[in-house]
């Protein structure tokens, strides 16, 4: 299966053109080596709430896409709300892969346990919420990647559950 994927950068310099989008870069990289998944959609927007919600919105519901990956806003400055828009739009939390990408990358830095990222489900679609950095974009990624197609299997109805 082809997975469709949305990549949604928050970042203030990012959207202004003064910060080019390497982490997003990463994220294309990996989605398209490591699950060949093909990217349906790709922006960045400012850190604020309301465009964040807004972008996963369309992305799960006029893209269809089974995946979004938010890179962004996931630390403890006061502008980093990526968390807190993605847990308003979400139907269910995904907590699990949230503590993966943690200890996966704790075992590179002991800072990993600053980022407050979240994962969950609107819909059919798993919206996972990487660091901004690309070393913890690549860190996170290939933290949960090999479960990945797993979950999103389950999420289409391509998988049952307890499918090995």
């Amino acid at each position: 299966m082809r997975w469709k994927v949305a990549i949604l950068t928050a970042s203030d310099k990012g959207s202004r053109g003064e910060r080019e989008d390497t982490s997003a870069q990463v994220i294309r990289e990996l989605i398209e080596e490591e699950l060949g998944g093909e990217i349906v959609d790709y922006r960045i927007v400012p850190d604020e709430q309301d465009e964040i919600m807004a972008a996963i919105i369309e992305m799960t519901e006029y893209f269809h896409a089974d995946l979004v990956l938010t890179t962004g806003g996931t630390g403890l400055a006061p502008r980093d709300i990526t968390p807190e828009a993605t847990l308003k739009v979400i139907d269910r939390a995904v907590p699990g892969l949230s503590e993966a990408m943690r200890m996966g990358a704790l075992q590179k830095t002991r800072r990993a346990m600053l980022s407050r990222g979240v994962c969950g489900i609107r819909g059919s679609s798993l919206i996972v919420n990487l660091p901004g950095s690309p070393k913890g974009v690549h860190e996170s990624l290939m933290a949960i990647m090999d479960q990945l197609p797993h979950a999103l299997g389950i999420l289409s109805g391509q998988l049952g559950e307890h499918s090995v």
